[in-house]
């Protein structure tokens, strides 16, 4: 009796079939090959705006979220502008604003008359009193340097930095009125400007300069003067844009996900078109990235006069990192899925990689298996139920970057490592289909 050797079909080849079977009888029925190719260029079509949209979308998105954290997250708020109180650009650009504020409530002329009196009480000579009335100048510049010298030693102390994140932690809830140009609180929004008020710190210049003898210090009133974070003749169109991201950002980056799934799913070959996916996301990612950097030119070219550049280069440094972090986060992302996509194809290098890899790997498991390494029943489940365990190992890390609050490229680093560690186990424990057993055949006599 012979043997056929039939095999049922796996799915996959029954599908390859079935498609075969379609396109032959489309082609036995006498279709119209010009609506096949015109059908087939709507599809291409429609998959290439997708994915592009997509790709905008996912650079909005990396705004939004940054958008939304600067707003809703007070610790991410203070981790962004906290280091700024050790900036020393940003100490100097406070220093002269709250010199300028004290000297402007010191009375030169004031000092000058207590010291003549002092003279005339004394009975100093007329000529030498009268040379006391032309010490206006002198005084002014030892004054000046006195409040300077007592200004910096106060904010470039460690008590200025807590006083600095104490005051931004408090005033957090501000920050939304602030890009929204609505309300008032220690942060404020005027004359195109984002500004904190630093009173506290004029508060602290006040009772140091009394207690180094400037008694005249003590009638310094309290003072509301502001230290402008952000300024441009801009930032009410900014604001307005802020707005609106922040409001989005909750949903645009799922949104983007759903856009660019949809670009996958219906172009003919999705393999290409999780690559070009990938690709592009990757582009917007570079765009903004070089976009970024430009922008902090034009701004600073446009800064109003007396301005500090240097200071507003900080800020923006500080305001953007995150925002410059999550931009290089999603870019590996992108060139990861890119590259996987790749390699997951059927051309020279993409096969040579893996079996490479499935050689290795092979090698590694026969060395442990002739060492007494028994995989008996883990080994036939994990070729049982191999594509499986790859696409759950692909959703957990899918899920793990998604869910991440604030994913950082290192995050994507390893998360990418740990999935190729998960392949490589399940590749090592699969010890392949378990041999039939031997079938007893009875052969007929002749």
């Amino acid at each position: 009796m012979a043997h056929t050797g039939d095999e049922p079909l796996s799915n996959r080849e029954r599908s390859e079939l079935d498609e075969l079977r379609h396109r032959v009888g489309a082609l036995e029925s006498g279709g119209h090959p010009q609506a096949a190719r015109h059908h087939h260029f709507l599809r291409s079509t429609g998959s290439v705006l997708l994915i592009l949209f997509a790709a905008l979308l996912s650079l909005l998105s990396v705004i939004a979220v940054w958008a939304n954290s600067i707003v809703r997250d007070t610790d991410r708020y203070v981790a962004t502008v906290g280091p700024l109180a050790s900036n020393p650009d940003v100490q100097k650009a406070v220093t002269n604003r709250v010199t300028d504020v004290v000297l402007a409530r010191i009375d030169v002329n004031a000092l000058v008359k207590q010291l003549q009196d002092a003279v005339s009480e004394k009975g100093v000579p007329p000529k030498a009193a009268q040379l006391v009335g032309n010490l206006d100048g002198p005084i002014t510049s030892g004054l000046k340097q006195l409040v300077s010298g007592t200004v910096e030693r106060v904010v470039s102390s460690s008590a200025f930095e807590k006083v600095w994140v104490d005051a931004n932690r408090r005033v957090h809830s501000s920050v939304d009125k602030a890009l929204t140009g609505e309300g008032g609180g220690a942060v404020s929004l005027k004359n195109d400007e984002v500004a904190i008020d630093v009173a506290p710190i004029v508060a602290q210049v006040k009772e140091r300069l009394v207690d180094a003898g400037l008694g005249i210090a003590a009638k310094i009133p309290d003072v509301h003067t502001d230290f402008v974070v952000v300024q441009s003749k801009d930032i009410g169109k900014i604001k307005t844009y802020m707005r609106v991201l922040e409001i989005m950002g909750s949903w645009l980056p799922l949104i983007a996900l759903l856009v660019a799934a949809a670009g996958v799913y219906t172009a003919f070959n999705r393999r290409h078109a999780l690559i070009g996916a990938g690709l592009a996301v990757f582009l917007a990612m570079l765009v903004l990235g070089i976009t970024l950097t430009v922008f902090r030119d034009v701004y600073l070219d446009h800064l109003p006069s007396g301005a500090s550049p240097a200071a507003a280069g900080a800020v923006y440094d500080a305001l953007i990192k995150f925002l410059r972090a999550g931009v290089r986060a999603l870019g590996a992302v992108a060139l990861i899925v890119a590259v996987g996509a790749f390699l997951s194809g059927p051309s020279r290098i993409a096969v040579l990689v893996r079996n490479g890899c499935r050689r290795s790997i092979g090698a590694l498991r026969d060395v442990s298996v002739s060492e007494g390494l028994r995989l008996g029943a883990v080994g036939r489940f994990v070729h049982r139920f191999k594509r499986w365990i790859g696409v759950a190992i692909l959703v957990v890390a899918a899920i793990v970057l998604f869910t991440w609050t604030y994913p950082t490229t290192m995050v994507v680093v390893w998360t990418t490592v740990i999935v190729l560690v998960g392949f490589a186990i399940r590749e090592f424990l699969d010890t392949g289909p378990t041999p039939a057993a031997p079938e007893s055949r009875t052969a007929a006599a002749p």
